[in-house]
């Protein structure tokens, strides 16, 4: 709703990657999407921990601030990367605590780092296939500002820093860091990317979205499986 100007413009937009809802139907997508959350929200909020019920209402925060007039976190480079991967860390977090789990626990701590890391890289590589666009629509993000060769060697880092970190994770949870292979061969590809070759990590993000499913079932065979 809040990016359909800029979508617009954008030759990615349309499909999978990002639909464009006609603007008769914002007003209520926005209705409809704050009254069939309410409940929820509200329920949460009252069975919750003090901690829970904080971490909730930041989730929510950074959900609307990304987007919305005024807010707009996607357009400040860095913190752009990093809200984004709070819409991840962020439910986990909220899940570990609604379920008592010690979030000062040191093996949180590092999984919740690696999370933070994976999750930060993933958006700045998004980012860069879209250096033209956004400059065009005179949108900022951490691509526009670092550019494309920089972002994407910065994503890279990120990844195998995530993956190093999950090493020294317990028990089997340390082979977590296999998941982190695909993502660093893919994003490796694109070393040599330039701002006016942005558009080419398209390939390498259209990857992303089946890679992700194999990181998934990856995490969830080792929090699931036989200690």
């Amino acid at each position: 709703v809040f990016d359909y100007e800029s979508d617009l413009a954008n030759p990615r937009k349309g499909g999978i990657e990002g639909a464009l809802l006609e603007p008769k139907y914002h007003a209520a997508t926005l209705w409809i999407s704050t009254i069939s959350c309410a409940p929820f929200v509200v329920y949460l909020l009252v069975s919750g921990s003090a901690e829970a019920s904080l971490i909730l209402l930041l989730v929510l925060f950074a959900v609307v601030a990304y987007s919305a007039k005024h807010l707009r976190f996607k357009e400040i480079p860095v913190l752009d990367s990093f809200t984004s991967a709070v819409h991840f860390v962020g439910p986990m977090l909220f899940g570990l605590s609604l379920g008592h789990g010690n979030l000062l626990n040191p093996v949180v701590a590092l999984a919740t780092l690696a999370f933070m890391l994976w999750g930060m890289a993933s958006h700045a590589f998004g980012a860069i296939q879209d250096i033209q666009a956004d400059r065009q629509a005179k949108i900022a993000s951490i691509a526009t500002y670092l550019g494309a060769r920089l972002t994407v060697r910065l994503a890279f880092a990120s990844y195998a820093v995530a993956a190093v970190i999950v090493i020294f994770l317990p028990d089997r949870f340390a082979f977590a860091a296999l998941a982190a292979l695909p993502y660093l061969i893919v994003v490796g590809r694109e070393f040599q990317i330039t701002d006016e070759t942005c558009e080419s990590a398209n390939r390498g993000w259209k990857r992303f979205i089946w890679l992700n499913f194999f990181a998934g079932a990856i995490i969830s065979a080792l929090l699931i499986g036989p200690s």
